[in-house]
């Protein structure tokens, strides 16, 4: 049996233990394993007294593949941008960033949740992490929502779909292990992310609006504060967008020469610039041990997909599957757009059965060849290309529509995470109710990604801006 045909049978064994509830990384770290040694043993004709060798050669290739990869210092941004966003909560720097939204857009229709959406986004610009996002605002906004005659199940809807948005504004951890996987600059994937990231916010809050707009007693909207009272909810809720601006002054340099640090220092300076506020705010022991222990549980979670997914690639590559797909995908006779939106659908569907995370570590090492093939190749320049960008801006672009796609898996059952983690913090809410109330966010994110292929100087314009 060819390696192409091994790598077939072996993704097939693995989508089937995915969709029977086994966890990914375990089902693609068994995959790779099964089938690196598969692939050891047909080299040697099956020979009964080989298969010992295949088994050996098989566990060293798959054990050097967790250190190896994972040790990388690109990778260590991910925590120290997690415990950004709890200690901010700890410190109390959320509520003061609701309650500073609440009273400047909680006079529109649907506000509360607007607020809420808004409050989402700022959140998300000091945490990577949208189950970390969508679990602090569970027990921040849910409760004032209710309070204000809101249906339980839109109130928990709004606050999972508000937690997607960590998905793209920065700092953002799928981000940084997409780029990771393309071999793609860090600093120039999370600057992307961000006027996406505002933009789809921007697409959450219209649709709110109109909703509330065309059915009566949706959303109530909250008013009385006079603008004394509003300026005076700024001052608390400044200290987030400080770290924000800290953070890229530091990676991204705008007064021109080198960076004064690697994207990986600037989330570690951020972490002790929120820790001095957190303890400046009264944070204790116990607080910031809530704060240690959450990161590291979903810092271990995203790390141990990671390594997962990391055997089943190496696998592929001895496999060849990359280069079949991107072959097969770039003789299909269609349009390369066409071809390009059908993946996108493909990642809708896939993600009703699999993480986000998980989804791309899994998917780009095959799919990200084949859309570079699309374009032109991955070195081809503007005027030579396919889709009018160079190979390194499709990239770029390319990322973001997938990492908006992925954020579709946080809300989408059965698997979505944030859905299960809005419902786990408040008791009041079932996962079904939670699910009911993120599906009209659905028909936002189409809009979001319609207008990030329309428009692709949406995502390509702040990153062509450190270009080079």
């Amino acid at each position: 049996m060819e390696p192409i045909e091994i790598g077939i049978w072996v993704t097939g064994a693995m989508l089937v233990l995915v969709i029977f509830g086994m966890r990914v990384a375990f089902a693609t770290a068994l995959a790779g394993l099964v089938g690196l040694i598969w692939i050891f043993w047909a080299k040697k004709g099956y020979d009964p007294s080989q298969f010992g060798w295949a088994l050996t050669v098989a566990t060293k290739t798959a054990g050097q593949v967790p250190h190896s990869k994972i040790s990388s210092q690109a990778l260590s941004l991910i925590p120290t941008f997690i415990l950004i966003g709890y200690l901010a909560y700890y410190a109390g720097l959320t509520k003061a960033l609701f309650e500073a939204a609440k009273r400047w857009v909680g006079w529109l229709p649907g506000g509360l949740a607007v607020s809420t959406v808004f409050a989402t986004a700022g959140f998300a610009a000091v945490s990577g992490a949208s189950v970390a996002t969508s679990a602090v605002f569970a027990r921040i906004a849910i409760p004032e929502m209710l309070e204000q005659g809101y249906d339980k199940r839109f109130a928990a809807g709004v606050v999972a779909a508000g937690g997607t948005l960590a998905s793209l504004i920065p700092p953002s951890a799928i981000l940084v292990i997409y780029a990771i996987i393309v071999e793609q600059d860090v600093g120039k994937l999370l600057l992307a992310g961000f006027i996406p990231g505002m933009f789809s916010a921007v697409i959450y809050a219209a649709l709110i609006v109109g909703m509330a707009l065309v059915f009566k007693n949706f959303g109530p909207p909250v008013g009385g504060y006079t603008w004394r009272e509003r300026l005076v909810s700024l001052p608390p809720a400044m200290p987030i967008f400080l770290v924000v601006l800290l953070i890229i002054l530091f990676i991204y340099n705008p007064f021109g020469g080198d960076a004064w640090g690697t994207p990986t220092e600037g989330g570690a300076l951020g972490a002790f610039v929120v820790l001095c506020m957190a303890f400046w705010n009264g944070m204790r022991w116990p607080q910031l041990k809530s704060a240690l222990l959450e990161s590291a549980k979903l810092s271990v979670m995203i790390f141990t997909i990671i390594w997962g997914v990391l055997i089943y690639v190496r696998f592929l590559g001895f496999a060849d599957l990359p280069g079949a797909f991107s072959d097969w995908i770039t003789s299909l006779d269609q349009s390369p757009m066409l071809t390009l939106i059908c993946i996108l659908l493909a990642y809708a569907i896939l993600g009703m059965f699999m993480d986000a995370i998980g989804m791309l570590l899994l998917t780009l090492p095959v799919v990200y060849p084949a859309v570079m093939a699309l374009n032109g190749g991955e070195y081809v320049s503007a005027a030579d290309s396919t889709f009018g960008m160079s190979g390194t801006m499709c990239a770029v672009w390319f990322g973001i529509l997938v990492v908006k796609m992925a954020e579709l898996c946080l809300i989408t059952p059965p698997i979505g995470l944030n859905c299960f983690v809005v419902a786990g913090v408040r008791p009041e809410v079932t996962v079904q109710d939670v699910f009911k109330g993120a599906s009209p966010f659905f028909v936002a994110d189409a809009l979001t990604i319609a207008g990030l292929i329309a428009f692709p100087g949406i995502v390509l314009w702040l990153p062509s801006l450190i270009a080079g």
